[in-house]
Parts: C-alpha cells; sequence; structure tokens
C-alpha cells in the first residue's frame, strides 16, 4: 500500500545524502518533496501541514544542524513524527471490565466488518486466551447472518442463533444473556452497514449501545476507500463514541492516505490491521513498525512475531535434532516448507527484512510461490519411504512421481539435485547450530 510514498520519500532522503551541512533551504527543499509525496498518497491536508511544521521546527535544532550526518538525523525526525501521526505508542485491546466485555463492530457496507469480527474472535481466543461468542446482528444483508456462521465453524466458535425475524436491539440482548449462560468472557457484535451513513443506521446502533452497554465500539475502516474511511469514522464517533479503529485491507494497492490521517483526524486508536483475506491475517498495530515499514526500513520485530506465532516449538526442536543427527530427508524439508508457507507469502516477509526492499522488487514472488508449490507437490506425490530414504528413487519411481504431481521428470531431478547439495551442505555445518544453518541454506527455487 505505501509502496509509492516509500519510493518518493527514499528518493528525498537521497537527495539529502551528499550535503555537507544541512540548511534551512535544504530543509525546505525536502519537506516540498515530503509534502507531495503525502498528498498523493492521499493524506489529509490539514495532517500533512502540521506533520511538516512539527518536522521543519525540530529538524532546525542545534543537533541536526550540527550533525555530521544531516540525513540520518532528519530521517530519524520524519521517522518520530510518522510514529505519532499513527499514534504513537502501541495501544492493546482494553477487555478489562466484568466479563462478559461486549464488543460492537461497526462501519459501512463493504468495509470488511462480518469477516474482521472473525478475525478478532481468532485473536483473542489464540493470543489472549479468551473465550469468544459471536453474534451476527445484520439481519438486512442477505446471507451475512450465514457467513459469520460458516466463519464461526471454521474456527470451532459458538455463534449465535440469530433469528432475521427478530430486532437487532433485541437479538443482542438474547446474545448477552446466551453468552453469560455459556461463561464466554467476551461478546463480539456484527452490526448492520449501510452505503453511506444514515439516521436509520445510526438510531439502531444506538439502541443497541444503550441495552448491552458496550465496553469497546470499534469502527472498521476499509484503508483502500482513502479519505472517504477519515469522514465515515467521524460521523460515527459524533454518534455512537468509538473506542478505537481497525484498518482493513492494509495490503491493498491503494495510497495509504486514510491509514495516515485517520487517527489524527478522528482521536481514537487505531487497535488492529487487517493484511490478508486468510483468518490469521490480522495484527495488532504498531505505530513504529509500520513507520520503520513506509520508510523502507523493514521490520524486524514484525518479522520475529510470525515466526513465534507459525513455527511450532515441538517441529523446530524435530528439525534441530534431524541436522544435529545429519539425518534431514524430504520428510524435514517439507516441514520446513510447511513453516514458511504459514508466515506469509515470499514477497510480505521479505518487505519485513531491512534493506530487502530492493531485492523484493527484483524477486519474481509470484513465480517463487508457484516454484514453492510445485516442490510440495513433488514431495507429497511420494510415499513414505521414498520421503525417508531418497536414494532408492529410481527412474521408474520419478516418472510416477512427475506424473502424479502434475510436473516433469526434469523438475523431479532438479529438486532432487537441489536436496542433496543442501544436505551435504548441512552435513558441513550441522555443528554450528540451526541459526548458522539457515543463514548458509542455499534457496531452493532457482
Amino acid at each position: 500500500m505505501f509502496e509509492s510514498l516509500t519510493d518518493k520519500l527514499e528518493l528525498t532522503f537521497k537527495k539529502l545524502r551528499g550535503q555537507g551541512k544541512i540548511t534551512e533551504k535544504n530543509i525546505d527543499d525536502a519537506l516540498r518533496e515530503v509534502r507531495l509525496a503525502l498528498l498523493e498518497a492521499d493524506v489529509h491536508i490539514g495532517v500533512v501541514k502540521n506533520f511538516l511544521e512539527s518536522v521543519k521546527t525540530k529538524s532546525l535544532g542545534q543537533e541536526v544542524l550540527q550533525s555530521l550526518t544531516p540525513e540520518q538525523q532528519f530521517i530519524k525526525i520524519v521517522r518520530d513524527e510518522l510514529i505519532n501521526l499513527l499514534g504513537g505508542e502501541y495501544r492493546e485491546l482494553d477487555l478489562k471490565t466484568a466479563p462478559p466485555a461486549v464488543i460492537m463492530l461497526v462501519g459501512l457496507q463493504g468495509s470488511g466488518k462480518t469477516t474482521t469480527l472473525a478475525k478478532l474472535a481468532q485473536h483473542l481466543r489464540k493470543d489472549k486466551k479468551r473465550k469468544p461468542y459471536l453474534v451476527p446482528a445484520d439481519i438486512y444483508r442477505p446471507a451475512a447472518i450465514d457467513q459469520l456462521k460458516i466463519l464461526g465453524g471454521e474456527l470451532e466458535l459458538p455463534v449465535h442463533d440469530s433469528d432475521p425475524a427478530v430486532s437487532p436491539v433485541v437479538l443482542c440482548q438474547q446474545a448477552l444473556d446466551e453468552a453469560k449462560r455459556r461463561f464466554c468472557d467476551v461478546l463480539l457484535i456484527d452490526t448492520a452497514g449501510r452505503l453511506h451513513i444514515d439516521e436509520e443506521l445510526m438510531q439502531e446502533l444506538s439502541s443497541i449501545k444503550t441495552a448491552v452497554r458496550p465496553h469497546q465500539i470499534l469502527f472498521v475502516a476499509d484503508a483502500m476507500t482513502g479519505q472517504d474511511a477519515v469522514n465515515q469514522a467521524i460521523g460515527f464517533d459524533g454518534k455512537l463514541g468509538l473506542t478505537g479503529i481497525i484498518l482493513t485491507k492494509l495490503d491493498g494497492d491503494a495510497r495509504g492516505g486514510a491509514a495516515l490521517s485517520i487517527r489524527q483526524m478522528v482521536g481514537k486508536p487505531i487497535l488492529f490491521s487487517g493484511v490478508g483475506e486468510k483468518l490469521d491475517a490480522f495484527e495488532p498495530f504498531y505505530p513504529d513498525r509500520l513507520a520503520s515499514r513506509i520508510l523502507g526500513m523493514g521490520d524486524v520485530l514484525s518479522l520475529i512475531d510470525k515466526v513465534q506465532q507459525n513455527v511450532e516449538q515441538k517441529e523446530a526442536v524435530r528439525l534441530q535434532q534431524a541436522f544435529q543427527k545429519q539425518q534431514f530427508t524430504l520428510e524435514e524439508f517439507q516441514l520446513q516448507l510447511q513453516q514458511i508457507k504459514k508466515m506469509g507469502s515470499v514477497g510480505s516477509l521479505l518487505e519485513l527484512i531491512p534493506g530487502a526492499k530492493k531485492l523484493a522488487s527484483q524477486v519474481d514472488t509470484e513465480k517463487a510461490e508457484q516454484e514453492m508449490k510445485r516442490v510440495e507437490a513433488i514431495i507429497n506425490s511420494m510415499t513414505l519411504e521414498e520421503r525417508r530414504n531418497p536414494a532408492i528413487l529410481n527412474g521408474r519411481r520419478r516418472l510416477r512421481i512427475a506424473q502424479g504431481s502434475g510436473t516433469t521428470v526434469t523438475d523431479v531431478n532438479r529438486l532432487m539435485k537441489q536436496f542433496m547439495e543442501m544436505k551435504k551442505m548441512m552435513q558441513r555445518v550441522s555443528k554450528l547450530g540451526v541459526r548458522s544453518l539457515f543463514s548458509r541454506m542455499p534457496n531452493p527455487f532457482h
């Protein structure tokens, strides 16, 4: 989403790089470029004005003017101000109340409320060890109730059996009683949306608020809609009193203005962001991490989080033992591929690595994903014996594997050659530990 903004900011910083000393004129020239970059990213003009004034004031301080590396000082100031723009410190969702904690999700139709509610439920159960109860209270949109029931079924979470003939207010009251009966400690309400804000919708939401007294009212903002999302959030906040914001579709290709404007314009913290269609593509919102990514600095902490969340400890131990005992087989290789897939696409992982932005643009990530799928299909077409003892793969077996995986014998042979080279390398460095092993591992997808 922020690729264009990142490119323009990097170009601006590059112009400062050759300056022996930073001056007011240097700063004015740089800020002019930053202003254009932010406006092109659809950031609200009032937000841009305040941002630039703050950056200029701090950039003209003695520390920057006397610095041997004015470009680095200027980048630090821009990063700090971006963090402030996005909300400053990380804000955790407050659930400190008598159970069940009632959370209402509100927003316009098409913003992704229903899917976001399921993602939030998954996050609360998996990361916060909560027991959520899901409530479909949108009786107007066709199949809205069924959609949440299906998502709840995938997550194996209880969903209220909402009757579309019953008013949303009564539905929420009934659901609250049922959540208490089931000893669920969080009640998540999926409310109705409209194509635009209207008085009827707001009255219904206000009535639900009065009936169930939600601890949190979270606005679901579609980051792809730019300034419209900001205006909608202001409208909802004025009528309901929002407590937080969830940004969806941050993995999209819009300009990112909503993400950079909404916190300042609405005055409510961004708590979560949706970064994909899958139910686990949902992250707590860290202003400092996003600021670093916008400036092309990567996001190592988010990468570490992904590893910790998706790599099973027992499987990691199994891989380590296989390396140390020099018993690395295609079965372990398949396990390694599965761990990588859980963490996301090749492109999304490269974006989190500092300095890898240019590499990401040079790598055909789509081709790499296809190659990974091809490799996995080949291994899946092998018997358990063949995975554990690749030495038995003669010509007849390789032909069968190729036919079973929809590939060619050449593909199978290439994979086996790469695997054998990898195994030899592992035997040489097994004593150095797993971390060293991974750093020296050749790319199996070339």
